[in-house]
């Protein structure tokens, strides 16, 4: 019998050895500690990156505009405005900035962010990567209660009145699709889309009469530019106003994230494995839809964020629910703040409303991510 050289041998030994203890190791380390790990890292690796992202398309905005402001005193005016001063600014550059643009890029980034990790909920709940905030009727609810308060003259009693009203629209929408489901006796994700669908378009017709029969040509603008979707005059007043809801719904959904995974899998294997599918179910359809009103109540309809930022972010880093929902909350807004500085800036002296902006972006960028899914066998 032939026996290996004496360094063959050696080296087969060593491998040995260090199998030997790499089994160990694994034996001693805690169960799952490396996979949570990895996501951990992802994670902060993905949400780091897009942050960065966030706060240079911020800056970029708040710093572009009629009146251009260079970006090292935007940067330094906006940390002044939480308390850090480094330095002396001109006094009309620090009344842009912090009265004028950084309102505005500050709803939008949060509206964004809304509606980003809103799309990304219901793409998980419905498992169709063609899902989004508008799809139970949210968006048509709010838009029926906003168009409402415009047609009456409701709005002349209060600035807040469109805004309230758009979010007890998408509410009681959201109401009623859930309790025409329950009715039905297939008490499933499937049931709740065809209602959302049939609302959805009762709600749209319901607004092309008031649309056709409006009072006034100011009405009818006002109506059109609000259901086009827009951040014009947003101030600190909006933002107190929906920040505090949009921050602990984007939380609760956040930690929603292992129960989508397991979504993913069917209800009846989700069952299995512990989740009150039913329960969660509703629970995370309702954040979703209460993250949109909210966000929709200040900015209008603004179509494609919800759709195209969580399926571009799935592309890039997983379908992993734990890591696609912070993530899509930061790709939302900085999508939304970037789509606003190309609303204000690509006609300039010309606004557009940013709502187009996003359609015109989103909708070829959500053909290109499709075809490109269907190539790489994805979906």
């Amino acid at each position: 019998m032939t026996q290996a050289p004496p360094d063959q041998a050696v080296d087969r030994s060593r491998r040995a050895v260090r199998d030997r203890s790499a089994a160990g190791a694994d034996r001693a380390r805690p169960h799952g500690r490396r996979p949570r790990s990895r996501i951990r890292r992802r994670m902060a690796a993905t949400c780091g990156t897009l942050l960065v992202a966030l706060a240079v398309v911020a800056v970029a905005a708040t710093a572009i505009g009629p009146v251009t402001i260079p970006f090292l005193d935007t940067a330094g005016i906006v940390a002044g405005s939480v308390g850090l001063e480094l330095g002396v600014y001109d006094p009309r550059d620090v009344l842009v900035v912090q009265e004028v643009r950084l309102p505005r890029v500050i709803v939008g980034a949060l509206v964004g962010a809304a509606l980003g990790i809103s799309g990304a909920a219901m793409q998980g709940v419905f498992r169709n990567p063609l899902a989004e905030p508008g799809v139970i009727g949210v968006s048509s609810g709010a838009a029926i209660g906003a168009v409402a308060a415009l047609y009456f003259g409701w709005t002349a009693l209060s600035r807040w009145v469109l805004p309230a009203a758009a979010f007890l629209g998408a509410m009681a929408a959201m109401a009623v699709v859930f309790a025409v489901a329950s009715m039905t006796r297939a008490r499933s994700t499937a049931s709740l889309l065809l209602v959302g669908i049939a609302i959805s378009a009762l709600l749209g017709s319901l607004i092309s009469v008031m649309v056709a029969t409006a009072p006034t040509d100011d009405d009818l603008r006002s109506i059109v530019f609000w259901l086009q979707g827009g951040l014009e005059a947003r101030t600190w007043a909006h933002v107190q106003l929906i920040v505090v809801p949009l921050l602990l719904g984007a939380l609760l959904l956040v930690a929603f994230g292992r129960d989508l995974n397991v979504l993913l899998l069917g209800e009846e294997e989700a069952r299995s494995s512990g989740v009150h599918v039913a329960r969660v179910r509703l629970a995370l359809l309702a954040l979703a839809s209460l993250l949109t009103g909210v966000g929709v109540a200040v900015s209008g309809v603004i179509a494609f964020v919800g759709l195209v930022v969580p399926h571009a972010v799935r592309l890039a880093v997983g379908p992993d629910h734990r890591v696609l929902l912070p993530a899509s909350v930061l790709g939302g807004a900085a999508f939304l703040v970037l789509a606003d500085l190309g609303a204000r800036m690509l006609f300039s002296p010309v606004t557009l409303q940013v709502g187009v902006v996003t359609a015109l972006v989103g909708a070829p960028a959500f053909l290109l991510l499709v075809l490109r899914s269907r190539q790489q066998g994805i979906g």
